[in-house]
């Protein structure tokens, strides 16, 4: 289920990822990256390039939709959908859908230090969380973090996300260790409150 998605709301605006964001999303992370220790974060032009060549294989492959987060006129970061899954109903299931996801992830975000502790990230998140819940109705929505991650765990759950518990040894971790993922979800039944 390859597709493009672009939302917008007051102040942020999410659209899809290009190779021309580049040299935007190095500067975004040049700012400082003081708080990038558990975040994979391109470091210059060459590994934004090499950020964005991998997000577009990966929405190739129908596994992620990367959008570039434009804020106070200019790129500031990243953002994405992942695992956009279309579920596998029973047989004859009125719930069947190809057309869009039964579930989807929230990741791979980051912002530029003058964005981060923003009203941005909240924008971002709201506008992702709306569209799957109110367009695509999807049944859940998932966000993971590295479990050492405080300041991330505290913002997802800040918006009433709830967690679902650790993964452990999940995936490998930013410095090299052996990463421990904290899971926290939203499902369609809690929308509302979430929304308010």
């Amino acid at each position: 289920m390859v597709m493009t998605v672009e939302l917008r709301g007051k102040e942020v605006l999410l659209r899809p990822l290009t190779r021309d964001d580049a040299e935007a999303l190095a500067r975004a992370a040049g700012e400082s990256r003081e708080s990038y220790g558990f975040t994979p974060v391109p470091n210059g032009l060459e590994e934004a390039q090499a950020y964005i060549a991998n997000a577009l294989a990966q929405q190739e492959a129908g596994q992620r939709l990367p959008f570039a987060v434009f804020w106070q006129g200019r790129v500031v970061g990243t953002t994405s959908y992942w695992e956009v899954q279309p579920w596998q109903w029973p047989a004859g299931s009125p719930l069947q859908r190809t057309d869009r996801p039964d579930a989807v992830e929230i990741g791979s975000t980051w912002l530029a230090a003058s964005a981060q502790r923003t009203q941005c990230n909240t924008e971002a998140k709201y506008l992702l969380l709306t569209y799957a819940f109110e367009v695509w109705a999807v049944h859940r929505v998932s966000l993971r973090t590295d479990a050492r991650n405080a300041k991330s765990r505290r913002a997802i759950e800040r918006f009433g996300a709830q967690f679902e518990g650790v993964r452990r040894a999940e995936v490998p971790g930013q410095d090299g260790t052996v990463r421990n993922s904290a899971y926290y979800s939203v499902l369609q039944a809690e929308w509302p409150q979430v929304r308010s």
